[in-house]
This record gives structure tokens, sequence and C-alpha cells, in this order.
């Protein structure tokens, strides 16, 4: 506790105020003028340098960008208080996630429409709370150097967990931007054989001139998992009464012990373009008189002085013309480069007698024939060449065109058996690509992005990607209205990981496997002035491929593990609706979450009927400077068969045998908070999973996988402006 007090006692002392102020740039990366009020000035006191209280210029502007394309996408600051506290969890900001303990370890979205598709290192998406894609990083523009550290942790150095996160932005001049983010996390584990960690290192760069534009961005990830395959009984849980023995959370029987899952992998990505346009808004530059003629003026009467007056102020109003002018692209060629390169490793000292159904190899290349080492590598790199007519260069072109054509090389580096002994082997795949993209971006009543994409050659040839999504935006009793809708239809090739893994107890070659084919329509209505937005989604999946995992639970024995990649052929019907609805009464806020699910196949593809996030809190102000938000939140789904997690593949499973099928849910997750802001730091205090300081017997987010017991936590965020 004097940790905890020492905390709270130096967060109260933070001073100075953060200020934003904000460039806009547009969508297609051209800087635009700044208002008056943020205008861009990194020596305010140039005219007088012998200041000795010079005023640090405080604002960032912050991008996304599109991974095919690199077109910019405006994003918010990630400086808001509310929901902070939440945004330090692996379940997610609405507890939507379930994971397999602790905070870090692996996660599902049990929101099925929000899990992504097609991504072919499949390893990598259950870390995508630490994980970031090039869509998903954050470029700056900053108007002076800027750091934001950001700490927070629980429990002790027995079972604890620690994050720190260290962003730094600067520029050098108003266009290039550069900043690196930093992410360390460890979590210990309050079950035998969990600690995990991350390590991200990201480093990004942009240049954004009239003419060409650049985004550059290296990435790296160094993650360790300790597996320990859940407990061995869940009673020890659900029914402690029952047993002989009360046992500690850190005493608790676990299935597996000095087993580990390792991810090493690199990112280059690289989008340039040359735009070809003009110049508009500026004056003709003022002729200046010969100085041989101005040397023979006489100034004898008013009149002259005044013609003199008028020809400076009319070389000066040209001047400022001529620096106000606007490059306007109308053409851009683009090119856009990703390399990503991942290693995984699954080891284990021993295992269990009968633990796993099938051995492959008797014995690894090391001679031991107990011990596991099951690696897998895959490098891949993709070139897009994109020819772009831009949006709203003329008033016969209202919206924007780009062609593009696509060619990406994998490799994959996996074992193979010869003579009973394991060698590692390599695979390539080509494919080639093209498509088109029809965008509407501009403008604040109507939007819309039609994009099609058809492989021609290669391991894909004959996938097919169509997207859609436009949105319309009105004015209603004074707020606005945004009605939007999505489509798409996606015929896509399995992974060649759901096709072929090759390791010493799983196994398998699906080269019969089918495209899968998903499509979707959606519906989204958002109405700010009630803090109304509801979401509506039906889609339908042929051929869906999944993994689907069985094993025999015999008392306190697992036995018989086995794993495979399975396709479903017949269709299955998903339905969605999603509504977000906030309340406010004075300093008293609800916030909700409602997600209704409805599979038609429960069997092969599992979901909560319903999914609910509540979020009960006081929001106030103390001394006009310290914002305040004192609450609970709660999460709760029905009932559902869940899916397991596969250790030795890093992913979640349907579970195959009826006779060891479990159910979770239909319980309530709470968490209490106080959530603040002072000036330029965020700090909170939360007492995580409180029904499980209550005896929470139910506390499964996936099959015996406990969460941990009721823990604080706490964390703050601090920004620096240099």
């Amino acid at each position: 506790m004097k940790r905890y007090t020492l905390t709270l006692l130096l967060l109260t002392t933070l001073l100075t105020a953060t200020a934003q102020d904000f460039n806009e740039i547009d969508v297609e990366g051209n800087v635009t003028k700044r208002t008056e009020g943020s205008r861009r000035n990194f020596n305010p006191h140039s005219k007088d340098s012998t200041s000795k209280e010079k005023e640090v210029p405080k604002g960032i502007y912050v991008w996304t960008i599109d991974r095919k394309f690199g077109d910019i996408r405006p994003t918010d600051v990630d400086t808001l208080i509310h929901l902070y506290p939440n945004s330090t969890l692996n379940t997610g900001m609405f507890g939507e996630y379930s994971t397999t303990g602790s905070n870090y370890t692996a996660r599902q979205s049990r929101i099925v429409i929000n899990r992504s598709v097609g991504e072919q290192f499949i390893f990598w998406e259950p870390y995508s709370f630490i994980n970031k894609s090039p869509d998903q990083v954050h470029f700056t523009n900053t108007l002076s150097p800027i750091t934001n550290l950001a700490y927070d942790n629980c429990g002790d150095k027995t079972d604890g967990e620690d994050h720190l996160d260290a962003k730094f932005a600067v520029n050098a001049g108003k266009r290039i931007g550069i900043g690196f983010d930093l992410n360390y996390a460890y979590a210990r584990g309050y079950f035998n054989n969990q600690p995990v960690s991350h390590f991200a290192g990201t480093f990004y760069g942009s240049y954004l001139g009239d003419r060409y534009n650049m985004h550059l961005m290296f990435s790296t990830y160094h993650q360790k998992a300790t597996e320990n395959g859940g407990i061995t009984k869940d009673d020890y849980i659900t029914h402690p009464e029952a047993e002989e023995e009360t046992y500690n959370l850190n005493e608790i029987p676990t299935v597996l012990a000095g087993n580990w899952n390792r991810n090493d992998s690199k990112h280059v990505f690289l989008s340039h373009r040359y735009n070809v346009g003009f110049y508009r808004g500026g004056g003709k530059k003022a002729e200046e008189p010969a100085a041989n003629d101005t040397a023979r003026i006489v100034v004898d009467s008013q009149e002259k002085m005044d013609s003199l007056l008028a020809l400076e102020k009319k070389k000066e109003e040209a001047a400022n013309d001529t620096a106000k002018r606007e490059y306007v692209p109308v053409t851009s060629f683009i090119h856009t480069m990703e390399l990503n390169s991942h290693t995984r490793i699954y080891q284990a000292y021993a295992s269990e007698t009968d633990y796993y159904a099938n051995s492959y190899f008797k014995q690894n290349m090391t001679g031991s024939r107990d011990s596991i080492y099951d690696e897998t590598k895959h490098f891949q790199l993709k070139n897009t060449l994109a020819l772009a007519l831009l949006e709203g260069f003329n008033k016969y072109a209202k919206a924007g065109l780009k062609v593009f054509a696509t060619h990406e090389l994998r490799t994959f580096t996996m074992d193979e058996v010869k003579d009973d002994l394991p060698f590692m082997q390599r695979v390539n795949e080509n494919n080639i690509s093209i498509g088109g993209q029809l965008i509407k971006s501009q403008g604040r009543t109507l939007h819309y992005n039609a994009m099609g994409e058809l492989w021609t050659i290669g391991e894909d040839a004959g996938q097919l990607k169509l997207d859609f999504n436009t949105d319309l935006n009105f004015r209603l009793l004074g707020d606005t209205v945004t009605l939007a809708a999505h489509a798409h239809f996606y015929r896509l090739n399995p992974t060649y990981y759901q096709r072929h893994y090759h390791s010493k107890h799983f196994w398998w070659d699906n080269n019969d496997l089918s495209k899968e084919t998903r499509t979707r329509i959606e519906g989204l209505f958002s109405y700010r002035k009630t803090k109304t937005s509801l979401r509506v989604a039906i889609e339908e999946i042929q051929n869906y491929t999944y993994l689907s995992m069985s094993y025999l639970n015999e008392g306190d024995v697992r036995k018989y593990l086995t794993a495979n990649m399975l396709q479903n052929s017949s269709n299955i019907n998903l339905l969605t609706a999603q509504l977000h609805q906030s309340f406010k009464l004075g300093p008293l806020n609800w916030e909700n979450v409602v997600t209704y699910q409805n599979s038609s196949d429960k069997e092969v593809l599992p979901v909560p009927m319903v999914n609910i996030f509540t979020n009960l809190y006081l929001g106030f102000k103390i001394a006009h400077v310290l914002t305040v938000e004192l609450g609970a939140c709660a999460t709760y789904f029905t009932e559902y068969e869940a899916p397991d997690f596969c250790p030795q593949l890093n992913q979640y499973a349907v579970q195959e045998n009826p006779d060891s099928r479990v159910t979770l849910g239909n319980f309530p997750f709470v968490d209490v908070y106080a959530n603040m802001h002072l000036k330029r730091a965020r700090f909170f205090i939360l007492m995580n999973n409180m029904a499980g300081s209550f005896g929470n017997k139910k506390q499964f987010l996936t099959p015996h996988y406990p969460l941990n017991d009721g823990v604080m936590h706490i964390g703050v965020s601090w920004n620096f402006f240099n």
C-alpha cells in the first residue's frame, strides 16, 4: 500500500496543461492551411532572441494510412480520459475479448464480425492487443518534440503485471515527421506456469510534400508465453468445497509445465507517391521597378507619396498571394511495399504419457525423443503499383479512381520427415492480383468507397474480394444523423497454415479445401444527440474453415490431444445486432453496448447469443482542473460452448469431443475504478474482477483457464513537450 500511496501523491502534483492545435491534412496526403490559432511557429519569440521565457508550442496531428495505397486517414490522439483503464486490459475496451487468464495472453473476440480474416501467419492474431499492423500505426506531425510515458501494473514480484510504453514524436521542418513507440509488457501470472512477456518496437517517418509523399515504418516484436494448458480440473475453482485439500491459486495443478510459445517478427512498410498537378490560389508575382528608374523618382507631392505607398502595398499583397498558393494533385503514381518476417517456435522439455494422440516422428533433430521443438518460418514480400486520378481535381470528376496491380511472394518453412527424422523444408508461393477503387471522401454529406481485387496468377488464382462502403450525413433537430452501409463479397483461398501444418504431434495436408465464401450486408445508424448507434449485419459463410480440437479428460489427467483444420461444406448464417446507447443526467453517466448474435450452426461457429458491456459512472471536475470519473463497469454474456485454446498451436479451437465440452458464461465480470485527468496526465485506480474477490465460481472466459482473482490495477500516462 505504501507504493500505491506514493504513486497517488506524485500524480496529484502534475503541472502544466496540454494544449492541442491541429494541422489539417487531406485524404490524399496534402498539408492544407492551418487556422490562425494553430499556425506553426518554431520560435514564437523570433523578434526577441534574448527573451528568457520562451513558450514551447504545443500541438500534434495524428493519422493512420491505408495499407494498400498509403492514403491518409485522420484519427484521434490517444489522450482521451474515457475508458482509459479498459485500454490497458487484454479483454478490450468493451470487455469483448476472451483470454486465457492474465493480461497479454492470447485472446479472441466474442463478436465474430470483428475478427480478421485472410492473414497468412495465423499465429500473429491472438496477440492483437500488442501487435500492430501498418494501418494501425499512428504517424505524427508536431509543433514541438512530444514524449508520452505510460505505465500500469498490478500485483507484486511473484504474480504481478507490468506494462511500460514510451512514445516520442518530432518534426524536422513542416513536412518531415519521425517518431518511435517502445512497448514492454510482462505478466507473471497468478497460476502455475503462466508468465508471458512482449517487447515491441516501432519506428516511423513521413514526408508530406506537394509533389512527393512518403510513409516508412519498421517494427520488431519478441514474444514469449509460458503455456500451462489450463488447470487440470475446473472443480478447483467451481467447487473447491468438494476437494479434500484447499489450494491457493498458484498451487492449483496445471496440465503442462516447461512449455513455451515464442514468436519473433520483423516488419518493414513503405508507401510513397509522386503527385502531378498544379498550383491555385496564388497571385502573379509583382514586377519590381528597375533600380535606376526608382532612383530618378522625385517625390514632390502628396500624390506621388500615395502612389509609392500603394506600389509597396501591392508588392506585399502579391508576395502573400504567392505564399498562399495551394498545390492541387491531379494524378498520383503510387508504390507500396510490405515485408514481413515471422519465426514461431513451440518448445517443451517433456510431456505426460499419452497426452498426445499422435506422434509423427520419434525424435527431434537434437536426438531427444521426449522434448518438442516445433519451428515454422514465414516470409512475405508484397509490392503494389497504382495509378490514381484524384478526387475533386475538376468539376467533372467528383470521385477518385485508382487502378492497381500487386505481386506477393510468400515462403513457408517447417518440418518434413525422412527416415523418421525431421528436416526443415521451404515452400514458395507467388501471386499476382489486379483491381480498382472508386472513392469519394470529400464533403460532409455523402461518401462512398468501392474496391475490387481479383487474383489472376498463382496459388490464390480465382480469389476475389469486393468491398463497398457508403455513409450519408445530415442535420436533424440540431445535430448530425449518420446512415452508413457496408457490403462485401469474399471468395478466399484458405491460408497456407490452414492447408498445411507439420509438427511433432500435429500434422495435416488439406489439399482439397475449397475457397471460403463470405457475403455480408451491414447497416449503421448513428445520432449524436441521443448518443445512439445501431449496427446490424447479416453474413453468410460457405466452406467455413476452422480449427477443431479434441481430448479426453480422465479425472486430473488429459489424454489423446489432437487438432485439425476442418471445413464445413454447408452454409452458415450469422445475424449480428449491436446497440451503443449512453444516457446522461447531470454528473451521472450510463454507457451500454449490447450485442445480439445468432449462428445457424453453433457447433461449428459457437457464439454467445447476448454480450453486454455496461458502464455506470459519475463524471465531474474538482477545482476546474482535475477531471474525475468514478464508477463500475461490467461484462456479461450468455452461456455457450466457448472456443477452447490449443497452446501447441497458439490458436482458439472448437470443442470437438462431446464428452469433454463445457459451457461458459451467464455471470457478470465487474470492475470498479477511479479514472482521472490532470493537465498533462491521465491516471487511474482499478479493482479488476471484483466478482473473483467474492468467490466467483464462473470466472472463466476460456475453458479451463480461470481469470485472476480480484486485484488492484493502477496506471498513469504523462505527456511532455520539449
